[in-house]
């Protein structure tokens, strides 16, 4: 698979939590937590389940920080 993301992170799905349309994948990287909202359609279609071995890609033109 190619892509034009930049930040592609191997991680393992931890928990998927389903709502009326949209889920809320959990995904264990390193030891970090990354959680990606999707459809519950795209679930189905991605095959996911708990244990699964994905990639999270992240996509983004603007990285913010913030300081208290």
């Amino acid at each position: 698979m190619k892509i034009s993301a930049r930040n592609s992170l191997p991680g393992t799905v931890k928990h998927i939590q389903k709502g009326a349309t949209t889920a809320h994948v959990t995904i264990d990287v390193n030891g970090l937590t990354v959680t990606a909202s999707i459809t519950n359609e795209s679930v189905e279609e991605l095959g996911l389940r708990e244990g699964s071995k994905v990639k999270a890609v992240i996509k983004s033109s603007d990285v913010m920080i913030a300081v208290d």
